[in-house]
């Protein structure tokens, strides 16, 4: 795909089913694909849906409408192809003979999205590899053809021996970054354990991609991580600290986001990454309500977190965009099961409506992090009642002849001078 120059593109998805449930799923992973294609610089000038009970094992589509794909592109001046799949190796290539086309598939975007992103140092590396390892299997797939070239036994042809030095190259920097992301997994892992260390609990911000996930965080934390109407704006996860009305803290982690069909190269690639999910003590879970295909995004976030061993964590489910939401269907979401792990709030990031309470619904998460105590400090030591009060919370507070009755609670990485009270 071009980087700068737009181009013009047929897009084309299948439709198992012919019921209406059926049509509107196909007609919503088109409005997604045709997103994700805008990202790229390119222009949606037409749309296909095929109804088939499963894929073209060779086309995909069928052969038949491929072609009649192809002279839509012709009439609509399009220049590429898209599928909203991830095609095989050998598809691409008889769909290329068949069309003489420039064919994208849905994987492929999502890559391309990923590499105009990646803006550290760590999110290149982790870009690269799974597109190399994309690439591993394009080449592998050609094995077969231009092993042909070589001429008969005993002899090796242009092709495969160019073939073989493309796989030798793409295994090398496989290798090489593979080591540096083995660096990053042990740096993380080094800043958790300092986490640990301070009993400091860290909040895992997940949701579907474009979700509102980087707003609700910097509203919350007054932070200023990019945040903007568009797919995939964080890619590398990104720590702020919300301090409590009494002092307590937590850390919240905003993550990469979620989407349908992710490429599993990229799953793998950013696993040092989403171990910030699986390492966290909560999770908050971000979903648009105001997207159509929400309940779907919910079931893709939950089956993301499964593999992520996170699942049963205790969670707090942030229904953001309620401003904006077509109809009230969202609040059957609200009666779900609302016990001290399991929350759900409605919100608006952008308009402030149940922020307040998603701040509180956090400081109770907080407050579980700290240590309770009943103690009686002398008089010689009074300053440590100043102590608490700027860093826990003092419920019940006394002077008594035998010294200061104080009784509250306090982060137990905060608790160290009161050590010798409690």
């Amino acid at each position: 795909m071009k980087a700068n120059e737009p181009q013009r593109a047929i897009l084309a998805t299948i439709q198992v089913g012919t019921d209406l449930l059926a049509d509107i799923r196909s007609e919503r992973s088109l409005t997604e694909l045709e997103s994700l294609a805008s990202e790229c610089n390119i222009e949606t000038v037409g749309t296909i849906i095929q109804k088939r009970e499963a894929p073209d094992r060779s086309y995909w589509l069928g052969k038949g409408k491929l072609e009649e794909m192809a002279e839509m592109a012709a009439v609509l001046d399009a220049d590429i192809l898209i599928f909203d799949t991830e095609l095989s190796p050998t598809q691409v290539r008889r769909i290329e003979d068949l069309v003489s086309m420039e064919i994208v598939d849905r994987s492929l975007i999502i890559f391309e999205i990923f590499a105009r992103r990646a803006k550290t140092d760590e999110g290149k590396i982790q870009v690269e590899l799974a597109q190399l390892r994309y690439r591993l299997t394009r080449l592998t797939g050609r094995g077969e053809e231009l092993s042909r070239l070589g001429g008969g036994i005993g002899t090796r042809g242009p092709g495969e021996t160019q073939l073989e030095t493309d796989r030798r190259h793409i295994m090398r920097r496989i290798s090489l970054l593979r080591r540096e992301m083995v660096k990053i997994s042990t740096r993380r892992s080094r800043t958790r354990e300092q986490r640990s260390t301070r009993e400091i609990a860290t909040v895992a911000v997940v949701g579907y991609t474009n979700s509102g996930k980087s707003t609700i965080v910097n509203t919350l934390c007054d932070a200023d991580i990019e945040a903007e109407n568009r797919l995939f704006m964080t890619l590398d996860p990104t720590a702020r600290r919300l301090v409590t009305k009494q002092g307590l803290s937590l850390i919240l982690i905003d993550t990469v986001g979620f989407i349908r069909d992710l490429p599993r190269y990229l799953l793998d690639a950013f696993a040092a990454t989403l171990e910030e999910v699986s390492e966290a003590d909560y999770i908050m879970q971000v979903t648009d309500i105001s997207d159509p295909d929400y309940e779907q995004q919910i079931m893709i976030v939950e089956q993301q977190l499964l593999k992520l061993g996170s699942a049963s964590k205790p969670r707090l489910h942030v229904l953001n965009k309620i401003d904006q939401a077509m109809d009230d269907n969202w609040k059957v979401l609200l009666h779900q099961k609302q016990d001290r792990d399991q929350k759900t709030i409605a919100a608006s990031a952008i308009e402030g409506t149940g922020m307040a309470e998603v701040r509180e619904a956090l400081c109770a998460l907080a407050e579980r992090n700290a240590v309770e105590f009943s103690v009686v400090i002398s008089y010689e030591e009074a300053g440590l009642v100043n102590y608490i009060q700027e860093r826990g919370v003092i419920d019940e507070l006394a002077y008594n002849e035998e010294g200061i009755f104080v009784r509250g609670r306090i982060p137990v990485s905060m608790s160290g001078p009161l050590k010798s009270y409690l």
